[in-house]
């Protein structure tokens, strides 16, 4: 079934009229640099038509390392600009970012034009200013991102690098985000046998056989986010602790919330949970208006 799913991502050829649209620098207007990394760099933008704040971002055509083809386009376009568009398509999900536009411009390579949370801040500077986070606000957080997830396999979509910079959480509303999709892949049932996301939160397969599978590597990332969540930093730093599989928790948490994390983190890839399995774990059954509540109570007013 996933591997149809893909397949009608690669070779969809539903065909369509290709439109005329103005140029980058007459809809959109560069801002002050936000970051910068392997990937490219992101700016802060605006939409001149009705002030829209937006984040662009700026992918060189010598850094892409996936490329794809998209109906009614000449050229081939990054992979990421492909699997956005698909998650568009379909109408996308309040936990992944949006795509607004896309350009190719000579000299400047690809500018993709995102949604931009008002008072976003990235899960990492969050975590940084904070410290390690109340359970309940990381279960508000962590369901959040699992769902997104779910929305993104449902289409076709695997991220490959889930990760506390790639979250984004509006500080004023608490709903996050996922976004950077630089690493993402069509999904498929087989092994992939190339790595795109961040050494240091590979799975112990791929470091034992440099071979994964789209589920159980992101189940893996989600557990290394759960407990860089709850303790404030990520559990395993070498592969050998990666390979030995075994997180020591540095903070008081609770019996269940470790339990998730060791079963997400298991060795063999077949005993990780599912998406799903994760959403029915007895950690995930907290209520919304309690922790809602809690969560506000307990983030320092200064930093909203």
């Amino acid at each position: 079934m996933l591997e149809k799913r893909a397949a009608e991502f690669q070779l969809d050829e539903e065909v369509r009229e290709k439109t005329v649209k103005e140029p980058f620098d007459s809809q959109y207007r560069c801002g002050a640099l936000l970051g910068s990394g392997g990937f490219g760099s992101v700016f802060s933008g605006q939409r001149l038509c009705d002030g829209l704040q937006v984040a662009i971002k700026q992918i060189s055509s010598d850094r892409v390392q996936q490329w794809a083809r998209l109906p009614g386009e000449v050229g081939p376009v990054p992979m990421e600009i492909a699997l956005l568009q698909r998650l568009a398509e379909v109408g996308g999900h309040g936990g992944v970012v949006r795509m607004l536009d896309w350009f190719e411009v000579e000299g400047r390579g690809f500018l993709l034009v995102m949604e931009r949370p008002p008072h976003g801040q990235d899960l990492f500077d969050f975590i940084t200013e904070r410290g390690a986070l109340p359970e309940r606000l990381t279960l508000r957080f962590f369901r959040q991102i699992v769902e997104g997830l779910r929305f993104l396999h449902a289409h076709g979509v695997v991220h490959r690098d889930i990760k506390d910079e790639n979250i984004v959480v509006d500080t004023r509303t608490l709903d996050v985000k996922i976004i950077d999709f630089g690493s993402g892949a069509p999904l498929k049932e087989t092994p992939y046998s190339e790595f795109e996301g961040t050494l240091g939160l590979q799975p112990p397969e791929w470091i034992v056989s440099q071979a994964y599978e789209a589920v159980p590597l992101t189940v893996w990332s989600l557990g290394v986010l759960l407990f860089d969540m709850v303790c404030g930093d990520i559990p395993f730093e070498r592969d050998q602790d990666i390979v030995a599989a075994a997180p020591v928790f540095t903070r008081r948490v609770s019996k269940e919330c470790q339990s998730l994390i060791r079963w997400c983190l298991s060795y063999r890839p077949e005993e990780r949970p599912t998406l799903e399995e994760i959403l029915s774990h007895p950690w995930m059954g907290g209520g919304e208006a309690e922790e809602e509540e809690e969560e506000h109570s307990s983030l320092p007013s200064q930093s909203l």
